[in-house]
């Protein structure tokens, strides 16, 4: 299946959730945080200006992102875990 996002949407591949901490101990699944960063697997079109006009989202896919813990709603597509938020809710690009 395919999900083609509308209008400002964005579909989002979150990261996997961190199961170590740097010194190596395990965290249990309750204890592990939302992850805040993940790839962009879609677009929508972009959302209308008062005149009418659409604005493109500043985001494409492909992009690694970093968007807000609590924004979007989880999806399942074939099995796998997606976020599907507004393109406000992101707030970064990470470039390496």
């Amino acid at each position: 299946m395919t999900l083609k996002p509308l209008g400002d949407r964005v579909l989002v591949k979150p990261a996997p959730k961190e199961e170590k901490t740097s010194t190596g101990l395990y965290i249990s699944s309750g204890a592990q945080e939302k992850p805040q960063r993940g790839k962009v697997i879609a677009v929508g079109a972009g959302k209308l200006n008062d005149k009418g006009e659409r604005i493109a989202p500043d985001v494409k896919a492909g992009d690694e992102v970093f968007y807000g813990k609590f924004g979007g709603n989880e999806v399942k597509i074939d099995g796998e875990d997606f976020l599907l938020l507004r393109s406000d809710d992101i707030y970064a690009i990470i470039e390496d």
